[in-house]
């Protein structure tokens, strides 16, 4: 966290941007609150005080020549107020990506008369119900919500819609009571990370079946799927472990067969051999 201290304003670059007016750079500093702002001397017309870690829009002295303030990409969840008070002449807002969440927070801006453009972007007050006809009803001198422009059909809308303070009040009420989906998935991503299953250890069984299985294997799909379950040590759904008295037996029985199958090759002769003792016999009746 950084104090925005007079040192820190002095040593900030301030230079002429785009459109000719005098600017003071003060952005990604991880500052947290708005003091010593004084300090300026009201000689700036632009004051950028993006990236930083805010949470309250207050705390200006009366700065008269400050016409844009940009505080996109903090942590505003509150605005002051008195906020028109000490920023007359205030025409640009930029709170793209705050914490704004419910449509009463936007109120305390009604008292910058001269405010004509307004990005209240990527701040969940955007989800709410006629959240936009709200801000152009309590805006009256609004031009651009959004970097959309305000039309005259929005208006007449708006006006429509909020006839009477009792209707303004049950829209408030209605948007604080609405939960929006990526507020109710957030809260259900939660519990899911914290209870996720912990990888349990394979068993030395459960090694050598898929050791066996890599073997066995056809594809190298299969083979890569296999050693990646052994180092994983999740087995795959469809791999068979069998326990220790079942593969015994399947090994005893195995053994069996290769015993008798080697019995049948020493007692079965061959052609070659039958073969042989008649070619011996026919020769000793010659020499007989």
């Amino acid at each position: 966290m950084v104090r925005l201290t007079a040192d820190l304003i002095w040593k900030s670059p301030h230079f002429f941007n785009a459109i000719k007016e005098r600017e003071l750079d003060l952005r990604g500093n991880k500052i947290a609150v708005i003091e010593n702002l004084g300090a300026t001397e009201d000689q700036f017309d632009t004051i950028d005080l993006s990236d930083n870690e805010i949470v309250k829009l207050e705390n200006f002295p009366y700065l008269n020549r400050l016409g844009t303030l940009l505080m996109n990409n903090n942590r505003i969840t509150r605005i002051n107020p008195n906020i028109g008070e000490f920023l007359p002449k205030l025409h640009t807002l930029v709170l793209t990506n705050n914490r704004l969440v419910n449509l009463a927070e936007i109120d305390p801006l009604a008292s910058l008369s001269k405010l004509t453009f307004l990005s209240l972007l990527d701040n969940n007050i955007t989800k709410k119900p006629n959240y936009r006809l709200y801000v152009i009803h309590k805006l009256k001198s609004l031009r651009v919500l959004d970097f959309k422009k305000v039309k005259q059909k929005e208006r007449k809308e708006a006006e429509n819609l909020f006839s009477s303070k009792e209707a303004e009040e049950e829209v408030k009420k209605i948007a604080v009571k609405t939960v929006t989906s990526d507020e109710v998935s957030t809260a259900e991503e939660v519990p899911k990370e914290e209870h996720a299953p912990k990888p349990v250890a394979p068993t030395p069984e459960q090694i050598i079946a898929i050791k066996a299985a890599i073997v066995n294997s056809q594809t190298l799909e299969e083979v890569a799927r296999l050693e990646k379950a052994l180092k994983s040590g999740q087995l795959p759904a469809d791999l068979k472990i069998f326990d220790n008295e079942e593969t015994n037996a399947r090994t005893d029985t195995q053994d069996d067969k290769m015993v008798t199958d080697g019995q049948s090759e020493i007692n079965v002769p061959s052609d070659d051999a039958g073969s042989v003792n008649k070619t011996e016999e026919h020769t000793a009746m010659e020499q007989d």
